[in-house]
């Protein structure tokens, strides 16, 4: 359990990284360039680093279900939009925004049990855990525009 949450701070700590410098990159090179580049370059690396694993076995994909075939599809959507949400909103508050819809649509799936996932059980907990982190992001962003016009404000008074 402990590699697991390790694995998995290890991956949003590298989701938060890449999409700063995806927004970077898009500020030179534009949206369409940014996301051919992001997704050419995580093939390469990924096919580069699947040979170097797995061998051959990298390519035998038996008993797959054809719809998974379009995970790299979504994969445009994800870039493209959280790209874009950056560009809008700034990487602090796009991600929060992302990971909050990311957990919800988490919940959604594994309580139906859709796409061949395990059924988890729906509690009012995990809604409210929700509900917090979605909570959290209104005080983040309200709060947050608050104190910083009420430091600007100061420091321009004490000039």
């Amino acid at each position: 359990m402990i590699i697991g949450l390790l694995l998995a701070c290890m991956a949003g700590t590298l989701v938060g990284l890449q999409n700063i410098f995806n927004s970077k990159v898009n500020e030179k090179a534009g949206t369409w360039t940014t996301t051919t580049l992001v997704l050419g370059m995580g093939f390469l690396a990924s096919m580069t680093m699947g040979l170097i694993f797995e061998g051959q076995q990298l390519f035998i994909l038996d008993h797959m279900q054809l719809w998974y075939w379009f995970s790299g599809i979504i994969g445009v959507g994800v870039v493209t939009c959280l790209v874009q949400g950056i560009k809008r909103l700034g990487p602090t508050y796009a991600v929060s925004i992302m990971m909050t819809s990311q957990l919800g649509t988490a919940l959604l799936w594994d309580s139906f049990g859709w796409l061949g996932l395990e059924k988890v059980p729906f509690t009012f907990n995990k809604l409210i855990g929700v509900l917090v982190i979605v909570g959290g992001i209104v005080v983040f962003k309200v709060g947050g525009n608050t104190l910083s016009y009420r430091a600007a404000k100061m420091i321009s008074n004490s000039s």
